[in-house]
């Protein structure tokens, strides 16, 4: 009997992973980098390149595909905003995806939401909160082994939760948001404001596993922005573990540490411990969250 092949896709702003799986093995796995900025039709038109020598090399059907995007998609199934990729604004992203691979269930979510699922499934943990800190923040919560708030409901926008009335402006419009605050970029402008000149990462991780009050600072008030959203939805969900990835948090030696501090600082009686530890999949994460979607649907 021939194995089911599902496909897993992470769409993101500069490249693309492809990965096929058979089985619990990887059959094939490819990543390629966008042409130039041009066009939607432009893109969809290089990804279907893409996927034709895909499906050359396999010489067998798709059963199913399941698609990281981090752009907004609305209930019309359009994209309503993609910063990275404004040029997609108005693509109607589920006729392009089902004309892209006939004959397969194709489904799509958040790239947080995805990277949260496929870490819940490595940890072993069916309610999980990840917190994905890079050049944004993204996450996502599995509850029962489950997205929450499930396809089709939106995804799990903690990045945009309010931590701080008052707090910097965010690129969304509002002021205090999780992303404004502890997001990468973020931190190394509160960090460089506390110096008194430009701070790279390099220099702020230097400066962190040496000690520097500055970075010290900065960090510390990164984290406990972390730390308040964690709580946050800890009170109303009860997640049993906490996993931080992205590029940043994974950058920084002890950070999962120093959220853990936070957070018992912000405890209250009676409130069960939020465990924290560092992600394990990486920049792996929304691809294999991908590949897990796609065993999920259905034909």
């Amino acid at each position: 009997m021939e194995r089911a092949h599902h496909l897993g896709v992470d769409i993101g702003g500069t490249k693309v992973a492809l990965r096929v799986e058979a089985g619990a093995q990887c059959v094939d796995e490819t990543v390629f980098a966008w042409q130039p900025r041009h066009s939607a039709d432009r893109d969809l038109a290089q990804l279907a390149e893409h996927v034709g020598e895909l499906r050359t090399r396999l010489a067998a059907p798709l059963r199913s595909v399941g698609v990281a995007m981090p752009a907004t998609v609305g209930p019309d199934e359009r994209i309503a905003a993609w910063p990275s990729r404004p040029e997609w604004a108005g693509t109607d992203l589920g006729a392009a995806l089902r004309a892209l691979f006939p004959g397969a269930a194709v489904a799509w979510a958040d790239d947080g939401d995805l990277g949260a699922l496929a870490e819940a499934q490595a940890a072993g943990c069916a309610d999980l909160l990840y917190l994905g800190v890079g050049t944004g923040i993204g996450g996502g919560l599995v509850l029962r082994g489950e997205l929450c708030p499930g396809l089709g409901r939106g995804s799990f926008e903690i990045g945009h939760t309010v931590v701080e009335l008052d707090g910097p402006r965010c690129v969304c419009g509002r002021r205090g948001c999780l992303q404004a605050i502890a997001s990468g970029p973020a931190t190394l402008r509160h960090a460089a404001r506390l110096r008194g000149s430009e701070v790279t990462f390099d220099a702020l991780r230097r400066a962190w596993c040496d000690g520097q009050p500055w970075a010290v600072t900065a960090l510390r008030r990164t984290c406990r922005a972390l730390a308040a959203a964690a709580v946050s939805v800890q009170e109303l969900v009860h997640p049993q573990l906490l996993l931080l990835g992205g590029g940043f948090a994974s950058g920084i030696p002890g950070l999962d540490t120093l959220v853990s501090a936070q957070l018992a600082e912000l405890s209250r009686p009676g409130q069960p411990e939020l465990a924290v530890r560092p992600a394990s999949l990486g920049g792996l994460s929304s691809l294999r969250g991908a590949v897990a979607l796609a065993r999920l649907i259905r034909p």
